[in-house]
């Protein structure tokens, strides 16, 4: 049986898509996926994208996201 230590040796010899497989499923082994919650999250972002589209709300750049970000905890 692979101790911690080698499983983690041999994941680090994996190619990085390889990786990320592997810790994704793990991930979820902590996190099950809830299909609730996965529906609520569907319904926000069907909502936010529609506001979006009618001109309801403004997008902001991730670039001017960040500035402000940076500006409010440079302070």
């Amino acid at each position: 049986m692979h101790g911690v230590k080698d499983v983690i040796r041999d994941a680090e010899s994996l190619p990085a898509e390889e990786r990320i497989a592997v810790i994704d499923s793990l991930l979820h082994t902590l996190n099950r996926p809830s299909p609730e919650i996965d529906k609520a999250w569907i319904k926000v972002a069907k909502s936010r994208l529609a506001e979006l589209r009618s001109g309801k709300v403004k997008a902001i750049s991730g670039d001017e996201v960040f500035a402000k970000i940076k500006e409010r905890f440079d302070k």
